[in-house]
């Protein structure tokens, strides 16, 4: 079986297509790799694909900060070139690069 490509990547910064929140990319699963129980959680119109990269987000919205699981059909770019203020982004990232828009991965972090 051949893996989708990920049309995101580790460092990048996104919003979700429904909810208002965003967030800086750490990681990435090929496919759906949560719980079922997860899953299941989700309501039935809105569950996505299993067969579709997943991110994992340093996440962020209004009120708080918190770490999101989303499936790639339901994020985008953010374009607002801001950082994230989420309190781990030192704990994976060396630095922001203003001029992409872009985290840059810490070299402890990288595989």
């Amino acid at each position: 079986m051949e893996l989708p490509t990920a049309k995101f990547g580790i460092g990048q910064i996104v919003k979700h297509r429904l909810f208002d929140f965003r967030g800086v990319i750490f990681d990435v699963d090929p496919t759906f790799n949560n719980t079922e129980e997860w899953y299941n959680a989700i309501p039935a119109e809105a569950r996505p694909r299993k067969d579709q990269p997943f991110y994992h987000l340093l996440a962020e919205n209004d009120e708080t900060e918190y770490v999101a699981y989303v499936s790639e059909q339901n994020l985008q770019p953010d374009e607002s070139q801001t950082p994230v203020r989420h309190p781990q982004v030192r704990d994976y990232f060396a630095g922001f690069d203003k001029s992409r828009g872009l985290y840059r991965l810490r070299e402890d972090r990288a595989n």
